[in-house]
C-alpha cells in the first residue's frame, strides 16, 4: 500500500506541484521541530532516566550543546555510578571518595561542575 502511494505521490501531478512550492529546508525544520516536541513530551512522560534528567531536562537545550558522547560520560549522567570514587566507596570497594586533588568528594557533581 506504502508503495503504490509513493508511486501515485511521484507520478501524480497535482501532488507533486504542491511539494515543488515549498522549500525543503521548510519541511526539514518544521519536521525537527515536531520531532523535539514530541521527544520533549515523551521525556517529560517517562519515569525512567532521573538522574540524566537533572543535567538536561530539556531536549532542546541538549540539542544544543556540543558534547562528545562517550561511554563514560553516558554512565555518569545515566545512572549516576561508574568509576567515581563516592560510587565505589559507597560499596565498599575503595577506601575513600575524596578526589585526586584533595578538593572534595569525588561526586558525579563534582567532575561535571568543579
Amino acid at each position: 500500500m506504502a508503495d503504490e502511494l509513493a508511486k501515485e505521490a511521484a507520478t501524480n501531478s497535482d501532488i507533486k506541484e504542491c511539494y515543488d512550492r515549498i522549500l525543503k529546508s521548510a519541511v526539514k525544520s518544521e519536521l525537527s521541530e515536531n520531532s523535539e516536541t514530541k521527544w520533549q513530551i515523551e521525556w517529560d512522560r517517562t519515569t525512567k532516566g532521573v538522574t540524566t534528567k537533572l543535567y538536561f531536562p530539556k531536549v532542546a537545550d541538549r540539542l544544543k550543546l556540543k558534547i562528545n558522547v562517550t561511554p563514560n560520560l553516558t554512565m555518569i549522567v545515566a545512572a549516576d555510578h561508574g568509576n567515581i570514587k563516592s560510587y565505589l566507596y559507597k560499596y565498599k570497594i575503595i577506601d575513600g571518595s575524596m578526589c585526586p586533588y584533595k578538593i572534595g568528594e569525588q561526586t558525579t557533581e563534582h567532575i561535571l561542575y568543579d
